[in-house]
Parts: structure tokens; sequence; C-alpha cells
């Protein structure tokens, strides 16, 4: 009698041909992170606990390690879902959440709730959803669509199209205010107009503009230029930097042991965007650059993926999917050392929240799902319709 557990090569369920075809280094990588991220949280749980402690609110040491536990349990299986789309079906899945996410972003100025002194969530029930974060990856993909047509009928107009879309969202962004959050999005479209063949000269418009429109946020806003210049000169408010750095000194190469760090005690936000500095505490340094060499890992071993890639539109997607994933783990891990401005921004799978658990399990989902190809029979893309590229 047949094992129903077996998988051959030669069977064709939608579970047989995901297995077979699944990027089984990427989705081990992915896991090996998220089982770290779990250990950082458990780290920081603590800290986090007793700083949101007091009066009549008391918080159990470890609740931000359980909550991180449901989210794993909830993320986990969302990403293997989402992995085993067909490109067809993942095309389609992108576009529709990012119209349902564009709606939700648009729905923040009005009905958002304030966090920390910035309206970037919307309350739905008990649980606080920040549209951004889910939207980030399926306009990645959306974007991926659009500009893949400029390989068939390069007289479309696919790019000003593109660039209308994502003034919108940026426009929307820069009224949370979020600019560390339309920076990233910026920088990961113009990583995709480029493959779709976008002159240097635009993009270098592109990235003056962008000095300009800083320039213009640094006079205008006063966070914004708070934070710069504490970055710059030290000036102003440089509570949070100061804190982050004292774990890293209490850390040093080796750390002071699971549980063992104070310092993470005076660190605000200990469980979210400066986890990687209790994780420079307790694991120390070796381990921090150990992290950071992992987030490099997956972003080389898709590029190199991605080198016989023959479709445009997996190409381009793809590409800002890691590009994305990537950029924003460097962005967390500079702050965290004082390379650059505090911007909010979370450690993908390894600091605690639901939105970012979610919405980076979704992205990984969609990379996961466009990124499964037969090792075995290599043809074009364009020859197939099922559920993987061959």
């Amino acid at each position: 009698m047949k094992n129903p557990l077996s998988l051959g090569r030669a069977d064709a369920s939608p579970f047989a041909r995901w297995f077979w075809t699944i990027d089984r280094p990427l989705l081990a990588m992915v896991m090996v992170l998220i089982g770290l991220g779990i250990l950082a949280v458990a780290a920081a749980s603590p800290a986090a606990a007793l700083r949101l402690s007091g009066g009549s609110v008391q918080i159990e040491p470890l609740h931000f390690l359980y909550r991180q536990l449901f989210w794993v349990a909830a993320g986990v299986p969302l990403m293997l879902g989402v992995s085993m789309l067909s490109i067809d079906a993942a095309r389609r899945f992108a576009l529709g959440g990012f119209l349902l996410f564009f709606l939700g972003l648009g729905l923040v100025p009005i009905v958002g709730a304030e966090v920390n002194g910035a309206v970037r969530w919307l309350a739905i029930g008990g649980f606080q959803l920040q549209p951004v974060e889910f939207l980030k990856p399926f306009f990645i993909v959306a974007t991926g669509w659009l500009f893949a047509a400029r390989f068939q009928d390069r007289s479309l107009p696919v790019i000003p199209i593109g660039g209308v879309v994502l003034l919108a969202i940026v426009g929307l962004l820069v009224t949370q205010p979020d600019f560390g959050q339309a920076a990233l999005i910026i920088a990961v479209w113009l990583v995709q107009a480029c493959l779709a063949g976008l002159p240097l000269l635009i993009v270098f418009g592109v990235i003056l503009l962008g000095a300009l429109g800083l320039l213009l946020a640094y006079q205008v806003e006063p966070h914004i230029r708070n934070r710069i210049d504490g970055f710059l000169h030290g000036e102003g408010d440089t509570y949070q930097v100061d804190r982050a750095l004292d774990c890293f000194r209490s850390g040093g190469l080796y750390g002071t042991g699971p549980g063992e760090g104070t310092a993470k005690f005076r660190l605000p936000e200990a469980q979210t965007d400066y986890i990687f500095s209790v994780i420079g505490e307790e694991f120390g340094a070796i381990a921090c650059f150990a992290l950071a060499l992992l987030y490099l890992a997956i972003v080389i071993w898709v590029l190199l993926q991605l080198l016989d890639e023959d479709d445009p539109f997996v190409l381009i997607a793809a590409t800002g999917l890691v590009a994305q994933f990537g950029g924003q783990a460097l962005i967390n891990m500079a702050v965290n050392v004082a390379l650059a401005p505090s911007k909010g921004m979370t450690l993908p799978f390894v600091s605690h929240g639901g939105s970012s658990f979610l919405a980076t399990s979704v992205a990984m989902g969609l990379l996961l799902a466009l990124t499964r190809r037969n090792r075995h029979l290599k043809a074009s893309p364009y020859l197939h319709t099922g559920s993987v590229a061959a």
C-alpha cells in the first residue's frame, strides 16, 4: 500500500509539485531567521513588559514572547500558503491586496490610531494594523507586473503610470508622517524601474528630488529636524540611540548571556525597533554579525537564482521583494548602531509585531512562489500557465 506521505517526483498532487519546486535553501534560511527572532523576542520581552507596566497595568514578563509565538503560528502557514500560488495567481493576489491596502492607507489620516505621536495604524477589533506594511509587497509585485508589460510593447507608458502611483503612496505616507517607509518604497521602485529600462539620468534626477524633499522636511517637520540633528551633531533627544549603544557596550563580543542583560531595561522599544541592540547585549557582537550575514545570504541567494531568469515579471518582482527585505533589515540595523537616524522600522522576522510579521510572511510567500521552478527541467517561463516556473 502506498504511503500517503511519500512524495515521489511522479506525484502530480499540488503539495508534491510545491515540495519539489520550492526553493528549499531559501525556505530553510527563512525558518532559521524566524527561530532566531523567537529567541530575540524572548530576550527583549522582560524589558518591554517592565517598561510598559505601571499603575494598575501589569504585564507578564514573557507577554511579548507569547504574542510572538502566536504571530509565528499564524504567519508561517500564511507564508507557505502564499508560496503555493501559481505565478498567475500571485499576480492577481498582489493586485487585489494592493487595491485593498492602498484604500487602507488612504483611511489612515481619517480614522487612524495614533501611537507615539504618529498616525500609522488602523484599529480593527483589538488588533492594530499598519496598512503600509502589507502594501509594500503587494505594490512591489503589482509594479513588477506593470513594468513587465514594457518588454512586450515598449511604447506603453508603464513607468510614468508607476511613478504616479508611487507619488500617491508617498504622499499618503508623508501625511502620517512616515518618511522612512516612503524612502524605502522609493528606493525599491527605482531598482525595479532600472530593470525595466529607466534611464540612469532620470534615476539621478529622482534621487536629487528626494534629497530636496528631505531638506524641505528638515525645515518644516520638527521631529525630522530633531532626529537628523541628533544623528549628525548629537543635539536634541538622542536617548534611544544612546541606550542602544549602551547595550552593545554591555554585550561586547560574546554577550552577557541569555537573560543576563541589564542595559536593555533602559531601552525604548526593545522588542521592536531596537531588538538588534538586545541581541547585541545578550548574545554579543559576533551574533549580530552572524545575523547580518544571514540577511545578506538570503539576498545574495535570491539574486543568484534570478541570474538566468527569462520572465521579466518574475525578475522585476522578485528583485523588488528581496531588495525591500534586505533594505529594511539594513536600515533597522544601521539605526541600532547609530549609522542612520531613527526610522521606526522593524527587523524582518525578528522584531515583535503582528502587522510586521504577517506582512513579511506574505512578502516571503510571494517571493517563494515566484522563484519556484523545476530544477530538472529548464524551459522558457512563457511556456507554462501552471503553478511553477519551468
